[in-house]
């Protein structure tokens, strides 16, 4: 839920919708901003930022401060909108920092990782060994949705995202991925895990 959402301070500072002219205050504010993506899309369990979708959604447009500017406030270079050019560049600062990936050459979506595929692989492989999973095979669909995992941390992790995790995984001789005969969807996906 949005309410239950920890908005940042600056979230409400209408300065920090409009892209500041000093260099250093630029890169505290697209500091802020990408703490901010990540933080909600975490807390959301979200992994998808669409564009079109982000401009007009509540984390890149603060309705309140919209309407309190409009109500008279003599300050009409400011918005509760953050611009277009300015979420580009909090992308791209995202993208340098190894936490999104765009899906399309576009870069109109894109994977949000607020958790890297190598931290989410670690915690995988410990409730694996946890769990005594070593050496034995499960499906994917058991890892992001079953009942063994609905405590865990990755329970819900979008699929992309598990596949990503698991092949570090394989990187490094832990596990395996299948495709089972005639699978026909995700659900025919799995892997073995090695102690």
């Amino acid at each position: 839920m949005a309410e239950d959402f920890e908005w940042p301070w600056q979230y409400n500072f209408p300065p920090f919708f409009t892209l500041q002219p000093n260099l250093d205050t630029r890169s505290k504010q697209i500091e802020g901003w990408c703490d901010l993506v990540l933080s909600y899309y975490k807390h959301h369990k979200s992994y998808i930022l669409d564009i079109n979708e982000a401009q007009s959604g509540e984390i890149f447009f603060n309705k309140k401060i919209d309407r309190i500017l409009s109500t008279g406030f003599n300050a009409s270079h400011l918005t509760g909108k953050l611009p277009l050019n300015a979420i580009n560049l909090v992308l791209e600062e995202l993208r340098l920092k190894g936490n999104i990936e765009w899906e399309d050459k576009r870069k109109q979506r894109c994977y949000v990782m607020w958790r890297t595929p190598d931290e989410w692989a670690s915690l995988i492989f410990k409730w694996v060994q946890e769990n005594g999973m070593t050496d034995t095979v499960c499906t994917l669909f058991e890892l992001r949705a079953g009942d063994d995992t609905v405590n865990e941390e990755f329970y819900g992790i979008d699929m992309w995202m598990l596949k990503k995790s698991l092949s570090q995984l394989e990187a490094k001789g832990k596990a395996q991925m299948f495709e089972a005969p005639n699978a026909t969807d995700e659900s025919g996906l799995g892997v073995k895990f090695f102690s």
